[in-house]
């Protein structure tokens, strides 16, 4: 059995991996979030915890026992919840986790494409970065996704860029995500202490086509 806490469950993301996740066998999700009446079709193979990362009690008692913890969070002290995420699973002794994050990040987006980015969520990206630089630095065996901008098309078609690789494309869909998520949980090995772009192939422009 692998148990799985999903942090940020009601997040759109989130949803498609529980989706996918749900009702498989061998497979028992905890689902952490700060409204759980808000959770539809909840899989039958799931808990619901209703609370916040930052009440560091609550989040402890959902990390215990569990052996991947997957973060879907954002907000403007995304770092301050990273920090939270990280403290609690040291203290429990639980090892795995896939965090997402966002594109931009490390300035590794080029071209026109990544100037607009940087003019448009440059700012907002800061706790982001802070995120992923305690995350690599706390000894966990981590996996980060930086998504593309989202859509919500009803399709998986990606492919990733390292760590210290050019940013690719500039659009993903959620369910694209969810699915590289999804994969990973199923195979823990699977991009261990990795830090992926993620984006749709041929989607390079200026700026996303939907802006």
């Amino acid at each position: 059995m692998s148990n799985v806490l999903v942090l940020g469950a009601g997040g759109q993301i989130a949803r498609h991996v529980i989706g996918m996740l749900g009702g498989e066998q061998g497979m028992a999700l905890t689902l952490f979030a700060r409204n759980t009446a808000r959770l539809a079709r909840v899989p039958a193979n799931t808990t619901l915890v209703q609370g916040d990362v930052l009440d560091p009690a609550r989040l402890a008692e959902a990390v215990k026992g569990q052996d991947i913890v997957y973060a879907n969070l954002t907000g403007e002290d995304l770092d301050d919840q990273a920090k939270a995420v990280i403290d609690a699973m040291q203290a429990e002794g639980v090892q795995r986790l896939v965090f997402v994050l966002s594109l931009g990040i490390y300035q590794e987006v080029p071209g026109k494409f990544g100037e607009w980015n940087e003019a448009i969520i440059g700012e907002d990206l800061k706790p982001f970065r802070r995120a992923a630089d305690a995350i690599e630095a706390s000894g966990l065996d981590y996996t980060i996704l930086r998504p593309a901008w989202l859509m919500d098309e009803d399709e998986v078609d990606y492919e990733t860029t390292g760590r210290n690789e050019p940013f690719k494309g500039t659009v993903v869909s959620r369910k694209s995500v969810a699915d590289l998520i999804a994969r990973t949980i199923r195979a823990p090995k699977l991009h261990s202490r990795a830090n992926f772009g993620v984006n749709k192939p041929n989607t390079d422009a200026d700026k996303p086509y939907f802006m």
